[in-house]
């Protein structure tokens, strides 16, 4: 049934580590500028909340193929942005273009789901920690996030998977993931339903592990009120 794979024509396995590569680095970067975006939306400061529900509501309601294609296209070619690249390999340059746009799209799902965990820490707590002189900085990152991230664990690994499976999108700019590999394939082998299975369990392999751990962390941090 596999007898089209050629390993030695096709890099199969190169093709799924850059998908995870994509993943991992677009996770931390998402994780991090989502975070931020999330203390925003709650601060106190009417500048910085607006920063916020202005940014998640552009980036969040804009094709993510149109964010990676600008960032190739307006950021690279037309303004010259190597991403910490002299430029020489394209393909590099390209592949820290597209974790750019998947931070810039996924981090508004990522600030989203920790409001929604915010939401369920009592009110009563940040008052205490206001009450006691805490400055903002320190109510939102040693009392309220904590227990927000607690709270969201699972629909953190939702975007982790959604964000996974978004990576495909990379293969418009040229980046050598696998479904820029699967889209070879199927031009020199011609073989589509093999071909699409074969990349299809691929996938799976690596989300499955990631909802069942997930879940299960989820499950052992979850805050009982």
């Amino acid at each position: 049934m596999f007898d089209f794979l050629d390993l030695e024509q096709y890099d199969l396995f190169g093709a799924f580590w850059t998908t995870v590569q994509l993943t991992f680095y677009s996770a931390v970067g998402s994780l991090i500028w989502g975070t931020v975006l999330a203390a925003m939306r709650v601060s106190p400061v009417p500048v910085m909340r607006a920063f916020g529900t202005a940014y998640v509501n552009i980036f969040r309601n804009t094709p993510l193929t149109l964010i990676i294609v600008f960032c190739s296209l307006g950021l690279n070619q037309t303004l010259g942005m190597k991403m910490f690249t002299d430029g020489s390999d394209p393909s590099q340059t390209g592949f820290r273009l597209a974790v750019l746009g998947f931070i810039v799209y996924t981090s508004t799902f990522v600030c989203e789901s920790l409001r929604s965990g915010i939401n369920t820490v009592p009110v009563g707590q940040a008052e205490a920690a206001r009450a006691l002189g805490l400055p903002f900085t320190q109510v939102i990152g040693l009392i309220v996030l904590p227990q927000a991230f607690r709270a969201v664990v699972a629909p953190l690994a939702n975007v982790l998977i959604a964000l996974t499976k978004n990576t495909t999108v990379a293969s418009v700019i040229g980046v050598a993931e696998a479904s820029l590999l699967m889209k070879e394939m199927i031009e020199n082998e011609a073989q589509l339903i093999p071909i699409a299975l074969l990349f299809a369990l691929g996938f799976i392999i690596l989300t499955l592990p990631t909802g069942l751990i997930l879940g299960w962390v989820a499950n052992r941090v979850a805050v009982k009120r």
